[in-house]
């Protein structure tokens, strides 16, 4: 029971009138003696991935709770995509989750095809699989980058943001863009692939596994990689399973569970390779996982590129593609300028069609489909609903960074607050998805 400081020798008559009369005298010392302590980490901190605010409870040093506090970087992506023609929508969703935005590109064009009830030519599904594991490969280099920072590991910063410069060269060579290319649409590609892309996929995959065997000599036994991330952040797979985790995280608990297996889109199912998984679940297992994605992302860009197709790389359908996309070569292969100057300068019909599949865009029969792929997040899911006007009806996305983002409380309980850089680096969350 607490004293009665009306009874204390030491306080006078005027320090008596600070007090109220008939105050809870025993709450106020629990209060004082609780060791609890509410913590904000961000939104400004730059170990959270962007503008994500984490309030910590503590006990001590040690994490009671997390509570992940976002939308401090909404955009009103969804919505944006219900105003526009079904094309512009790429423009909107490739900003969502801007270090893997092909695969935002692809989602939305699979689902909008799915809607339209087309098939890409061969050669579009080849070329969208090259570049979506490229863009695979330069997602996790960023979190090897970002996360080697964190941990005091400028070495491993620097190497991994040197190799995605590449693979961002070849980006820009194709698309015109870095990030955020709109490069896939509805119906295929934009445009052809250069004459020297083979060439330029060539020199990353021979350039691409040195690298990275000198990122597994840097960090695999580094003692302060290893005491950092061995143990922290552990999440099972029955964990994984009631929060609807995915991704490396799932693979990482012990489960190979991946879109490109279960549920193929693309032609994956046409190529060769492994699920990595580990069974630690913690994040030196994520990030061996990850690791070994890149060398599996190499095994399926060259498969695809000895298989690569000729042919057109958009539908050939006057409704839905310009008629500038569907001007092929002598040789069967990209968009022949001497055509597309034919078509567009002679042709008044093309002219007419171009101009209003520009400004109208086309129309989509109205349906409901909701279409899977795996991201570098995990899944990445489009639900999309037509009402067969030129313009989406519901844009919802399936965002994977959003749904593992709810994870980081029970992987950061019981850990010091040092830790929960450690937690949230492996989750590599991306708040242009999480906010959209």
């Amino acid at each position: 029971m607490a004293a009665d400081p009306t009874s204390d020798p030491g306080l006078g008559d005027d320090s008596l009138e600070l007090f109220v009369e008939g105050a809870d005298w025993e709450s106020v010392v629990d209060a004082v003696e609780d060791n609890r302590l509410t913590v904000n980490m961000g939104p400004q901190h730059p170990s959270t991935h962007g503008v994500l605010r984490l309030v910590l409870q503590l006990e001590g040093e040690t994490v009671e709770r997390l509570d992940p506090i976002i939308g401090y970087l909404h955009t009103g992506i969804e919505k944006n995509t219900e105003y526009r023609p079904w094309v512009q929508g790429t423009t909107f969703v490739t900003r969502m989750d801007y270090l893997a935005p092909l695969f935002n590109e692809t989602g939305f064009s699979l689902a909008t095809e799915k809607l339209l009830g087309i098939e890409i030519p061969e050669r579009a599904s080849a070329l969208r699989v090259i570049l979506l594991e490229f863009n695979r490969i330069a997602s996790h280099l960023v979190w090897l980058a970002t996360g080697g920072m964190e941990l005091g590991s400028t070495t491993m910063m620097t190497f991994g943001f040197r190799e995605r410069e590449h693979i961002l060269d070849l980006f820009e060579s194709q698309s015109g863009l870095r990030m955020n290319h709109a490069y896939i649409r509805p119906g295929g590609l934009a445009q052809d692939v250069t004459d020297d892309f083979v060439e330029r996929c060539e020199s990353l995959l021979e350039l691409l596994p040195r690298k990275v065997a000198e990122y597994e000599a840097l960090l695999l036994k580094n003692p302060i990689w290893n005491d950092r991330l061995r143990g922290v952040g552990h999440l099972s797979a029955e964990d994984c399973y009631q929060l609807g985790v995915t991704g490396p995280l799932l693979r990482a608990a012990g489960v190979p569970w991946d879109l490109r297996k279960a549920d193929p889109v693309l032609g994956y199912e046409q190529y060769d390779f492994e699920i990595p998984t580990e069974t630690a679940g913690d994040s030196f297992a994520r990030f061996l996982v990850r690791v070994e994605e890149i060398r599996q992302s190499m095994r399926i860009i060259r498969q695809a590129l000895d298989t690569l197709p000729g042919g057109p790389v958009m539908v050939e359908d006057k409704s839905i593609a310009w008629p500038s996309q569907q001007a092929l070569g002598p040789d069967g292969i990209g968009n022949d300028p001497e055509y597309i100057r034919h078509i567009m300068g002679e042709s008044m019909e093309a002219l007419i069609n171009h101009f209003k599949l520009v400004t109208q865009g086309f129309t989509v029969p109205a349906g409901q489909v909701y279409v899977p792929l795996e991201s570098p997040r995990g899944e990445l899911g489009y639900a999309i609903t037509s009402t067969g006007t030129n313009k989406p009806y519901r844009v919802h996305v399936r965002e994977p960074s959003f749904v593992n983002l709810q994870a980081a409380d029970q992987m950061s309980q019981g850990h010091m607050v040092a830790d929960v850089v450690v937690v949230v680096a492996s989750l590599d969350p991306v708040m242009g998805g999480v906010d959209r």
